[in-house]
């Protein structure tokens, strides 16, 4: 396990290079990457590397992790071609000097910053929006990328750069309590005990509130039960039973579980990507007065202190890492029963 890259020998060496290609004026112009077209992978060795444009930063990736998200790329979830991958952890080669040679993490949406989303705070919702990896931005299965300098976060030299790879999903867990009020003694329910499950679970169960997980895989369900977290069956969940359910399996079955385990005026978060058309309950919606909230990208502040802080534990979660080299065998790991997170070595 990599133990970080901090102000050690790793980062020492990587800010070397980068300053000696700075000095003297030589960088590769091609890099090696994965490249998604027409739901087919290969890895490419002659990709131009990118070249930043004004108020952005060219990251040289170190480290990748691969998200439910990039499987529904390959699905056809949405129709991208081009880099994928959101999640990185990487060294700022080009870009301000405060931040050369410095680990980042980045946030995935590069925004205009002038449309009425953007002046009214929603900067997510941009309309001109570009998403890493996902929407008109290559993305992080790379040996570069670039990003706006506004969407970098430094990673503390204490995190090791295995674990900074889950800043960009710990956010999108945290940004549940940003969107509804979470208090202990709440009875919580969290359907899925995947990658995304495991974090809404651990940063809930921050809160204090009663929490109960719902999953299949006795594997993942006995770490959650490690950390004092309840866990159970779906036909041990009663009806009418929480104030809160996050459905966090992206599948119809998983969101008819959530609706049925509220109360009246309870509140349903939809966590997940869904790849294909969803059929609900909605007259129960409206009789019960639920509440639904869509949820992705979160706040990457909160993320790297929990993470300095040691509040939630990522480490049991890296199931297996495979060489940028071997990204499609990664993937194809990735989407096997059983596996959570599954990392990308580039630099």
């Amino acid at each position: 396990m990599d133990q970080g890259t901090g102000e050690g020998d790793g980062v020492a060496t990587i800010a070397a290079v980068v300053t000696w290609f700075q000095l003297s004026g030589v960088m590769p112009r091609t890099m090696r990457a994965v490249w998604l077209e027409d739901r087919q992978i290969n890895v490419r060795d002659d990709i131009p590397v990118p070249e930043p444009p004004h108020n952005e930063a060219l990251v040289k990736i170190l480290r990748a992790g691969i998200c439910n998200t990039d499987l529904e790329l390959l699905r056809g979830y949405y129709p991208y071609t081009g880099i994928p991958g959101h999640e990185f952890v990487g060294v700022v080669e080009a870009g301000p000097a405060e931040l050369i040679g410095r680990r980042v993490v980045g946030e995935i949406n590069a925004v205009c910053g002038t449309c009425r989303a953007c002046r009214e705070g929603r900067r997510t919702h941009c309309a001109q929006r570009t998403v890493l990896g996902i929407v008109n931005r290559h993305g992080a299965f790379a040996e570069y990328l670039t990003l706006p300098t506004e969407n970098l976060h430094t990673v503390p030299d204490d995190i090791p750069t295995d674990l900074a790879v889950f800043t960009e999903p710990l956010a999108a867990a945290l940004e549940i309590q940003e969107q509804v009020t979470v208090s202990a003694g709440d009875r919580v329910l969290v359907v899925g005990d995947g990658k995304l499950g495991q974090l809404v679970a651990q940063t809930l169960a921050l809160t204090g509130c009663h929490l109960a997980v719902v999953g299949r895989t006795p594997a993942k369900l006995e770490l959650l039960a490690a950390r004092g977290i309840e866990t159970l069956s779906g036909d041990a969940v009663r009806d009418a039973a929480f104030d809160l359910a996050v459905e966090c399996t992206g599948n119809p079955e998983g969101f008819g579980l959530a609706q049925r385990a509220l109360r009246a005026r309870g509140t349903l978060v939809m966590k997940s990507t869904y790849a294909g058309d969803l059929t609900l309950n909605a007259a129960a919606v409206v009789v019960d007065e639920l509440t639904l909230v869509g949820s992705r990208c979160g706040p990457f502040a909160p993320a790297l202190r929990l993470l300095t802080e040691r509040q939630v534990d990522v480490e049991p979660l890296i199931h297996a890492r495979f060489p940028l080299t071997d990204a499609p065998a990664a993937l194809a790991r990735a989407r096997t029963k059983g596996t959570l997170k599954v990392l990308l070595d580039v630099g």
